[in-house]
């Protein structure tokens, strides 16, 4: 994709969407029935009582083939639905955006991931850490017959979709450190041949990383990871996998996926209650992000403060993590999950979630001051009873440190 520049007033983001589009033009032009409306108000008056038995049957869908991993497939259905973007008074924006990282040992199911992701996705442009430089993830300047152009590179191309990173750890520390922009400010300025110009880069990046050796629970996730606290900072949720041996849980995973080799793929069947088949979670997710505009209720206000002010307190374990960037992350995630529950108010529940999430994302957490591993987290047979004691669990924690 390259484009000349005739004079420095060209407003040429328009034409890198443009052309972008036309290439991806069948699966951001979905079709959204009526019917498919009313299919999914039918599902969630179904689930009226549980609720979140209803979200994990959404969850389900995600990335089948890959057994269990609860954690990592709420973690990428919030990523990819994203909060609502907020402009102040000024005109300054924060984004709706959310980012996701995946930090794990060899075969913990990252790349299937980022390529499930992809396929969710109205837009993706998926690349990999070894093979990216900053020119090739921003944008570049080339000479052709004698006339500077610009060359869109993998966030410029994925502006409003997805850009899905692998092996993050194999990029070199510069061309990380181009992406700092794109990922907070949702733009990329360009100073190049004397072009000099902003492009538009509003995408969500997921990306995936192996630890810098042996993962050492002691240590921060910067040390462990070789990522700097600035770039750890902008990622919303990181989630980490180790490959431990549970003779239990090795014994489940090989018959979950001897048992996939043995189904056809003719075993979706037209009921939600189990699991969604691909097309009707694309279209799902797209239908709820561009129809609910979530609002934080004053409990989930108040939930997300306090619990901002306990991290904040607490161990400086995380001190890459808990910034003001924790805070609105937060708050995406729980209008994210409000989305997902077909909402336009984020309730307690949401603000929950969204604290459930961050916790996976510590190394030491504030609230059961232990470390999880988000390998082994299984979807719960009773995922509403499970939340109520987990919510007790976290009010408990914040009032009796008296910030709640």
């Amino acid at each position: 994709l390259n484009f000349s520049i005739n004079s420095l007033s060209t407003p040429f983001s328009p034409v890198i969407l443009r052309l972008y589009r036309r290439t991806n033009e069948l699966k951001s032009e979905m079709d959204i029935s009526v019917e498919l409306i009313e299919k999914f108000k039918n599902f969630w008056s179904h689930f009226k009582d549980t609720p979140l038995k209803g979200r994990n049957a959404i969850l389900r869908g995600i990335c089948p083939q890959v057994f269990g991993l609860f954690t990592v497939k709420l973690a990428v259905a919030l990523t990819l639905i994203g909060g609502v973007q907020h402009v102040d008074a000024s005109g300054t924006k924060v984004r709706g955006e959310s980012h996701l990282l995946l930090i794990g040992d060899p075969g913990t199911g990252k790349s299937q991931f980022l390529k499930f992701a992809a396929k969710l996705s109205n837009r993706a442009v998926i690349t990999t850490g070894l093979g990216s430089t900053s020119a090739g993830l921003t944008v570049t300047a080339v000479k052709d017959g004698g006339e500077w152009m610009l060359e869109a590179g993998a966030l410029v191309l994925a502006d409003g979709g997805l850009c899905c990173i692998d092996e993050f750890d194999s990029m070199r520390e510069h061309d990380r450190a181009t992406i700092h922009e794109a990922m907070e400010q949702q733009s990329i300025s360009v100073a190049k041949a004397g072009l000099v110009t902003t492009l538009s880069t509003k995408t969500i990046v997921f990306g995936a990383t192996n630890p810098k050796g042996q993962y050492d629970p002691e240590q921060s996730l910067s040390v462990n990871t070789a990522l700097s606290g600035p770039l750890l900072s902008r990622f919303d949720i990181v989630l980490v996998l180790l490959d431990t041996k549970n003779p239990e849980w090795d014994k489940v995973v090989s018959s979950h996926i001897l048992a996939e080799v043995q189904i056809e793929q003719g075993r979706y069947v037209d009921d939600l209650t189990t699991i969604w088949p691909l097309p009707m979670l694309q279209r799902y997710i797209q239908y709820v992000k561009g129809n609910f505009r979530p609002v934080l209720s004053k409990e989930a206000e108040e939930i997300i403060s306090s619990y901002y002010r306990l991290q904040r307190r607490s161990s400086t374990h995380n001190a890459a993590r808990t910034t003001v960037r924790m805070l609105e992350s937060l708050i995406r995630l729980a209008q994210a999950h409000a989305r997902i529950m077909f909402r336009n108010e984020v309730t307690r529940l949401d603000a929950i979630t969204a604290i459930l999430c961050i916790e996976s994302s510590m190394t030491i957490s504030a609230i059961v001051d232990s470390m999880g591993n988000a390998l082994h987290s299984n979807f719960s047979e009773e995922p509403d009873q499970e939340y109520a004691k987990q919510e007790k669990l976290i009010l408990e924690k914040l009032r009796g440190d008296d910030i709640y």
